[in-house]
């Protein structure tokens, strides 16, 4: 149509859906500043809220808010447009591409609503356009003697074609959004600036159904998880988002902690307990995954002599014992290199018990050659 200032007061090119009834000629037009399906969904409502009644077939210009593929035999529809003509029980027959003759009763009123309504008219806002739109389509455009039909539309549509309509929508369609996230490493797609977990072991492309309330997750057609709908910045993780042997340290699993503490033996147990039985467990979640990693790399029996030496003393710090395995290894670099090596205790050294029964049978067929 022309230009028009929007609510921030930046000037903006303004499109109008115009929507013409096939047998009365009566018209609505709905301005709007973007072609979006949103968009497109929101002025068919509004058009049937102005006609009293909705028809049960419409034909399509091939605008991308409603058509991905033009095709004359079997085109393919937005998947957002697809739910609303689903929703609404309309046929949706979309017109060839360049034949104009498919939509003439609508393409011949462009120049008729470009030049008789918009041109020349000064609004102050989208609201007041489309409320002067409206005006002019029930009082001007509708009451007018068509140039065709010469015949009034409005009257026409009244006395003949309303008894047909279908009764109007009561409420308004939740327009869906369709959207192809990838499945990160860490399991979640990035959705509208927010997380949302996708159930292993589901990767690749996966299809994002967003409306107001709730965002549906699918691939291969298959409905994998919903979801309520977070704000910018957030983060939602569903169950059986991460592999089993995965899921309790993605979630940060305090019990877990502890499980693989009993492991490691009875003091290093004692210490985790210790160290993670406050009000707030999960501020220390970290020191006790750093002291299960100590455990592996210096060994659990020396891991497990220390704890039990931190807890004698009172003193539940991670840092200390990660020190006190540190200087113990520098001591013992520093003796191998001279040759005097202080044995400590190796970090896959069987236990001296495991040697009892050896000694006891040596001792005994010692015992029994000498008598």
């Amino acid at each position: 149509m022309g230009r028009l200032r929007d609510a921030e007061g930046k000037l903006r090119k303004l499109w109008v859906l115009v929507v013409t009834l096939t047998s009365s000629r009566h018209m609505f037009v709905w301005p709007t500043f973007v072609q979006t399906t949103v968009a497109l969904c929101e002025g068919l409502d509004a058009a049937w809220k102005f006609f009293g009644g909705m028809p049960a077939r419409i034909v399509l210009d091939n605008m991308s808010a409603a058509v991905i593929k033009p095709d004359a035999l079997k085109p393919t529809l937005q998947k957002g447009f697809l739910e609303y003509v689903q929703a609404r029980g309309l046929f949706a027959d979309v017109a060839r591409v360049r034949r104009p003759q498919d939509k003439g009763r609508v393409e011949n009123q462009i120049p008729f609503v470009r030049e008789r309504w918009f041109a020349g008219e000064q609004f102050l806002d989208l609201d007041q356009c489309r409320e002067s739109a409206e005006v002019w389509c029930r009082d001007v455009a509708g009451a007018r003697v068509h140039g065709t039909t010469r015949r009034v539309p409005r009257e026409v549509y009244a006395a003949e074609e309303l008894p047909h309509m279908r009764p109007p929508p009561e409420s308004r369609f939740d327009v869906p959004a369709w959207k192809e996230p990838t499945v990160h490493p860490d399991r979640h797609i990035q959705v509208e600036k927010a997380l949302y977990g996708v159930p292993w072991p589901h990767r690749g492309k996966v299809d994002a159904r967003i409306d107001s309330t709730s965002i549906r997750i699918y691939q291969n057609n298959s409905l994998l998880i919903a979801y309520a709908r977070q704000r910018p910045g957030g983060r939602v993780t569903g169950p059986n988002t991460y592999p089993p042997s995965k899921e309790p340290w993605a979630l940060r699993s305090v019990d877990k902690v502890r499980e693989e503490a009993v492991l490691h033996g009875a003091h290093v147990s004692r210490f985790t307990d210790q160290l993670l039985g406050g009000p707030l467990p999960w501020s220390y979640i970290r020191q006790g995954y750093a002291l299960l990693r100590l455990c592996s790399k210096y060994g659990s029996g020396r891991v497990d002599e220390l704890c039990a030496r931190a807890l004698a003393f009172g003193v539940i710090d991670v840092r200390r014992i990660e020190g006190m395995l540190k200087s113990a290894r520098k001591v013992e670099k520093a003796a191998a290199s001279r040759g005097k090596l202080i044995p400590l205790q190796p970090r896959f050294a069987r236990d001296p018990e495991s040697f009892r029964l050896i000694k006891t049978a040596a001792a005994t067929e010692k015992e029994g050659g000498e008598s």
